[in-house]
């Protein structure tokens, strides 16, 4: 299986990690190591998120307010968003 980004979750994913560098150095690197920890469990073991709608699972991680919004189409692990848990509900929907 492999693993893409939507181009959105991708800045998505380089921004909170600045936010966090810029905040504690060292902080970003943890982020970004949180997230391909959590990306490479998936890739495993896709169907351990909780399913929002058919087709579409979320699953959060464990040290930061994140959760990863994806879709498995055939054998590729599909990431529509890393969206912060406290910041606009459903806004990646159009993304679908």
């Amino acid at each position: 299986m492999k693993l893409e980004f939507h181009p959105d979750a991708e800045m998505e994913l380089v921004e909170a990690a600045a936010y966090y560098e810029a905040r504690v150095a060292g902080l970003g690197q943890r982020f970004g190591r949180e997230v391909d920890r959590t990306t490479a469990m998936l890739l495993e073991h896709p169907g351990i998120g909780a399913e929002i709608e058919p087709g579409l699972m979320r699953f959060a991680l464990d040290r930061f307010p994140y959760t990863l919004i994806y879709s498995v189409v055939g054998d590729v692990l599909y990431v529509l968003a890393v969206a912060h848990q406290s910041r606009r509900p459903g806004y990646w929907r159009a993304r679908t």
